[in-house]
């Protein structure tokens, strides 16, 4: 009896160490903030994408005054480090100037994340 107690007791110490609020495949992640602007002027409500080679891709909104902070889960701030392209679009519910094509779907942008704090700025021009 004893030996099945202690047995059960490990079993569940084994299972609620292994246990965190992300899972295992969780990868190290680098916080990436910075502010965008076109031909100078701060953008608000553009979504930026961050695409890494392979993974999750990680958001982010810019707020009036062109700033953002990515996230990579609700609850987490980060982009994946490494490469990744990074896309701007308008969000839903905001529009403004046209994004240039090289910033937007065929985007040549690209950003490597490193561990720790990123700060990526991005200036683009109209011309």
């Amino acid at each position: 009896m004893r030996l099945l107690l202690l047995l059960v007791f490990v079993l569940l110490t084994s299972v609620s160490a292994g246990c965190s609020s992300h899972g295992a495949d969780m990868p190290e992640l680098g916080q990436v903030h910075g502010k965008v602007t076109l031909d100078g002027q701060p953008l608000s409500g553009v979504n930026l994408l961050f695409e890494p080679e392979t993974g999750r891709t990680s958001r982010a909104t810019t707020q009036e005054d062109g700033s953002y902070s990515a996230q990579y889960l609700i609850d987490e701030a980060g982009v994946k480090v490494g490469p990744s392209v990074v896309r701007l679009e308008w969000g839903i519910d905001a529009s403004g100037p046209k994004i240039p094509a090289k910033y937007g779907t065929k985007s040549e942008l690209k950003l490597d994340v490193q561990p720790g704090d990123n700060v990526f700025d991005i200036e683009m021009k109209s011309k």
